[in-house]
């Protein structure tokens, strides 16, 4: 299973060298070795996979290989959908989501579904329903969010891929802290529906965490769909992706690259020089290279989005209540996404749009600085992923989540300046994945660099809209070189027998 990208694991299957049974008990046999250390699986179906197993087409471009999906609407008939939340946990799915149907069509077999953060919040994997996960590189750092769980399970080994979703970089931070390639597709680009036509107003999208980028392109061909219902829609790419990367890039890209903050806080001097090396070596080739910041306002959009989180969480608890059949109490939920939906609840709607207004400036800004720079370069994250629990609220932090809503004191928390001083410190970590979800662009995540401590860290790279073809391209084209970091250096697929016994 570890040998393998998922396309590899196809061919075998299509060439009758292995059974999809066979794939599908490979992998059950190492979630369960390595689940009790990683906590990135949370819920199973074994007898069910194994059951389809006997039925894949062999000729589908997944044949037989084995994935999970995320506990963010990525739904599989007749299996919990619980969004990391103790409310939802007896919630069963009803249908497959799009996007499992999809993967489903291609030959995918579903194994179970992954951990995740409290309704997909947080950079960090730790619900207090189901645990934190940990990261393969380094039981005690997490993986990153929200797709922590997906990543833990692809870096270690478990399935060579699994289901992401991305809506402040929750598929680009756990690829770079697990040394996964992560790709954000184009805003419309994979399906949200059938229930919903978009995820966080459009922030948000569907994709897979591989460990190939060959993977990643046929994950994206096979989940590109004619979505009637979907808010956005990106028009199909004229060729396969599969067939794209194959393409040698253009002889002369336009590079523009940063190391600095868009919010002007910290950046730890390593994710700086991982894109320092990635931008020498494509200079290096004959890529022109400048040094500039992408022309948008960072903290006026780290706040618009801060503030579609609130108005997010506050519909989440509102929607919580039809769930739940009386409205929400704050023992339902964390003491975070209770205090960003009181927030949420006390922000006017004119407040809102006005925010909202900002994705599309920026969006505009944009694409007008990428008719002078193909790329955009930057860190993926500002620091090095933190320890379990070092981010978790403090007692008297918790106590103020839950008695917001007693005391009134969500509006009094924006007049103060405080939640100005939350965007601050919840974004000082990961600055610089959410521009391209607000603008609708694509970008990636690629693991070109591992800390003094040996954990992985990546440079994300972003393009105009609808031109994952030369992120591909650019990818696999890193992917060849020395700087990629070899995912099986991590203790979980070096070792016969993986360090399960270490977890603390």
């Amino acid at each position: 299973m570890k040998d393998h990208d998922a396309l590899g694991l196809a061919e075998l299957v299509r060439t009758r060298q292995v059974h999809p049974r066979e794939l599908v008990q490979a992998a059950i046999e190492r979630i369960e070795a390595l689940n009790p250390a990683l906590n990135a699986v949370i819920h199973t179906r074994y007898e069910r996979a194994l059951a389809e197993a006997e039925t894949v087409p062999l000729d589908a471009p997944f044949a037989g290989v084995p994935v999970l999906a995320k506990d963010v609407h990525q739904e599989i008939q007749g299996e919990p959908m619980t969004f990391g939340c103790k409310a939802y946990a007896s919630h069963i799915a009803g249908e497959d989501s799009h996007f499992v149907r999809q993967l489903k069509q291609a030959g995918a077999i579903f194994l179970g579904i992954t951990n995740v953060p409290e309704f997909a919040l947080m950079a960090v994997t730790e619900s207090r329903h189901y645990g934190p996960t940990h990261n393969p590189w380094d039981l005690q750092v997490t993986p990153g969010g929200s797709s922590g769980g997906s990543a833990a399970a692809v870096a270690a080994g478990m399935v060579p891929m699994a289901g992401a979703s991305d809506g402040g970089g929750s598929i680009r931070i756990p690829a770079a802290y697990c040394g996964l390639f992560g790709l954000k597709p184009t805003r419309g680009r994979t399906p949200v529906g059938p229930k919903l036509g978009r995820h966080w107003l459009g922030a948000s999208v569907n994709h897979v965490l591989t460990r190939s980028v060959r993977d990643s392109a046929a994950a994206l061909d096979s989940l590109v769909m004619e979505e009637k219902a979907a808010a956005f829609m990106t028009p199909r790419s004229a060729e396969r992706y599969v067939d794209v990367i194959r393409r040698p890039l253009p002889a002369r890209l336009r590079i523009a690259f940063t190391t600095e903050s868009p919010l002007g806080t910290k950046v730890h001097p390593e994710c700086a020089e991982a894109v320092v090396r990635a931008v020498r070596f494509l200079e290096s080739m004959g890529h022109e290279v400048e040094e500039r910041s992408a022309p948008v306002d960072g903290r006026q959009l780290a706040q618009s989005y801060i503030w579609m989180y609130f108005g997010e969480v506050g519909a989440e608890l509102h929607r919580l209540h039809g769930v739940l059949g009386r409205k929400p109490r704050p023992s339902d939920v964390e003491p975070a996404t209770w205090l960003l939906g009181a927030i949420g609840r006390s922000v006017s709607a004119a407040d809102f749009v006005a925010r909202l207004q900002a994705w599309d400036e920026a969006a505009s800004q944009m694409e007008t600085f990428h008719e002078t720079y193909d790329i955009y370069m930057t860190p993926t994250t500002a620091m090095p992923p933190a320890r379990i629990g070092e981010l978790s609220l403090r007692w008297s932090e918790e106590r103020l989540a839950r008695w917001s809503h007693r005391w009134g004191i969500a509006r009094l928390l924006e007049r103060a300046g405080i939640v100005d001083k939350l965007v601050e410190t919840s974004l000082m970590r990961t600055p610089f994945t959410q521009l391209a979800n607000l603008t609708g662009q694509p970008a990636m995540s690629l693991p070109l660099y591992r800390s003094s401590t040996g954990v992985p860290l990546g440079v994300q790279v972003v393009a105009a809209r609808g031109r994952e073809d030369l992120l591909l391209q650019l990818a696999c084209l890193l992917e060849q070189s020395s700087l990629w970091v070899d995912v099986k250096q991590n203790p979980f697929m070096r070792e016969d027998r993986p360090p399960a016994a270490q977890a603390t």
